[in-house]
């Protein structure tokens, strides 16, 4: 193994110091409804009865083509912290509640099948346009 110190591995090899490996929760959020947003008609598959299950099976809770397996299926995300498609590492990763993951990616919010777009649109209202205000409270209720 040879070893370099760091100004002789900046010449060696480029280096992205802009690769957001510490993100914000509002960042890590803002991400998840920009790749949401980046195909607004694909539909994707909500999880089934997400309330009724136990803690451990929910946060084991998981399947193909959900608003959580497009967020693992980036490498922005992966590479701040998503560890995997299930709903109790998207709970731990972008700080949610088991309320407001729920919301979220719950067959009994959307029904079986729901698009990017109308799962993007509920994120970016309630989690990141979000305000105590009326008005705040008001979009919220027609969005």
């Amino acid at each position: 193994m040879k070893h370099h110190n760091l100004d002789q591995l900046q010449t060696l090899a480029k280096i992205d110091q802009d690769y957001p490996q510490l993100m914000s929760h509002e960042k890590r959020l803002q991400r998840w409804i920009e790749l949401l947003e980046a195909d607004p008609s694909r539909v994707l598959s909500t999880l089934h009865e997400t309330e009724y299950l136990p803690q451990t099976k929910r946060d084991a809770l998981r399947c193909n083509n959900s608003a959580i397996s497009i967020a693992f299926n980036d490498p922005i995300l992966r590479a701040a912290g998503l560890q995997s498609d299930t709903y109790g590492e998207a709970k731990r990763f972008f700080e949610l509640s088991d309320r407001q993951l729920h919301r979220i990616v719950c067959d009994c919010q959307f029904g079986a099948i729901v698009s990017t777009a109308k799962v993007a649109r509920f994120i970016r209202v309630k989690h990141v346009e979000r305000g105590n205000g009326f008005l705040a409270r008001l979009r919220a209720i027609f969005a």
